[in-house]
């Protein structure tokens, strides 16, 4: 089974939706094939690029001004064994220059003839051998706005998060104030997440989002959070960290697939799975902000080893109340809606569900591919279904979890 990422600034969406092998260790050293590489021209004056590699990577592009040149930065890729004069086939990039630019990432460097833009990217990564192949597409760009848009893009992927204010620390509801519930749409902006039928799933989500967020309001019960109000790009650390600086006691990220084939329909609701427990506290250990990895937690002077162990300390009661979320939210979505899928709680390594301190779930929407998960998805009617499913939920949930946290301060 192949899936298709396609984000351009910071590609790493493959994260929340890679689920083999522990996401085949985030830090692997991906593997350059020369064979199967090449850097083609097009009539219209495009370029493509594509790049096959042994695993899929976290990477990022961006322009350069004087002369122009096209930056991709990757974590990490080999290119030992490979000359420009593999990759380069065509005449309208003037030289390619590659090698690590700095410990854990390396640089591909086009200088290229003309100002150029990045018109579309993707990843592909193989779910059965992890393999990778980026495909990237340069148009011609005018020279005022390129010049206008060069430098690089700020990246939670290359710089740490912006720190977050450190205050007491959160409290668990106990059922004596509203629920802070944080909704993350999926993907947005660059990233318009799975694409079929001329529907984009990060604009059905935000949708959806929206939709929920009125709902819950208006039950007085909620106080309600979105982790992007409009159609922007959101990096998956930065919407976990935007969900603990709001407080928030649920995360609940919603997603709608698509598959290039085979066949699967129906609602989904997924959480982080124990297998992913302990690689997720390293890689956030290794990569956030000391201060932002725990809510009103200051780690900032504490090594890998320690932030690991209390986040994990913290995951032992995040993690059943999520799981008790899930189950929740599977009953009341089936309720509302009639149908769901067979296997409907599920446990993956996404990314978004990895805060140790807040019960987080995934809600997959159905399969975009699936005519009647697409039908239902642009209904008002399924969407207020499914939206009331939920709200049931978590008022279920609630009631139970805060009665769960008065025994315990007891």
């Amino acid at each position: 089974m192949v899936q298709k990422i396609a984000l351009i600034l910071v590609v790493c969406g493959f994260v929340l939706s890679f689920d083999i092998a522990k996401a085949q260790q985030l830090q692997a050293l991906a593997q350059v094939d020369a064979a199967r590489s090449e850097i083609t021209g097009r009539p219209s004056g495009d370029v493509d690029i594509r790049l096959h590699l042994s695993v899929g990577v976290p990477y990022r592009a961006f322009t350069l001004d004087q002369p122009p040149r096209l930056v991709l930065d990757f974590q990490q890729v080999d290119f030992s064994g490979v000359t420009p004069d593999d990759l380069l086939k065509t005449e309208l990039i003037r030289t390619a220059r590659f090698g690590i630019y700095r410990p854990g990432w390396s640089r591909l460097v086009l200088q290229l003839f003309r100002p150029m833009s990045v018109h579309a990217a993707e990843q592909e990564i193989n779910n059965d051998t992890g393999a990778a192949v980026i495909k990237m597409r340069l148009s011609p760009q005018d020279p005022v706005i390129f010049a206008a848009n060069v430098g690089a893009p700020a990246s939670d992927l290359w710089a740490l998060p912006p720190d977050v204010a450190v205050s007491n620390p959160k409290r668990r509801q106990t059922g004596d104030r509203k629920i802070i519930v944080a909704i993350d749409p999926g993907h947005g902006g660059i990233d318009p997440g799975a694409q079929y039928g001329g529907n984009n799933e990060a604009d059905l989500m935000l949708l959806l989002a929206r939709e929920l967020k009125e709902v819950l309001l208006l039950s007085g019960r909620y106080d309600v959070f979105l982790t992007r109000e409009e159609d922007y790009f959101l990096s998956l650390e930065a919407r976990v960290s935007a969900a603990r600086a709001t407080g928030a006691d649920v995360f609940m990220s919603l997603h709608a697939d698509a598959l290039a084939r085979g066949k699967a329909s129906g609602t989904t609701v997924y959480t982080l799975s124990d297998v992913a427990s302990d690689d997720a506290a390293d890689f956030l250990a290794a990569s956030h902000e000391r201060s932002d990895l725990l809510a009103g937690v200051d780690l900032a002077a504490q090594d890998d080893v320690v932030a690991s162990v209390l986040m994990d300390l913290a995951r032992l009661e995040t993690a059943p109340r999520g799981e008790k979320l899930a189950a929740e939210l599977v009953r009341g979505i089936a309720k509302s809606v009639g149908r769901i899928r067979s296997r409907p709680h599920l446990q993956a390594a996404f990314s978004v569900l990895k805060a140790p301190d807040i019960p987080s779930v995934l809600i997959e929407f159905g399969f975009m591919s699936n005519p009647l998960d697409l039908s239902n998805l642009s209904s008002a009617n399924w969407r207020k279904k499914a939206i009331n499913g939920i709200l049931a939920a978590l008022d279920v949930w609630a009631i139970q979890d805060a009665a769960e946290a008065r025994l315990l301060r007891q």
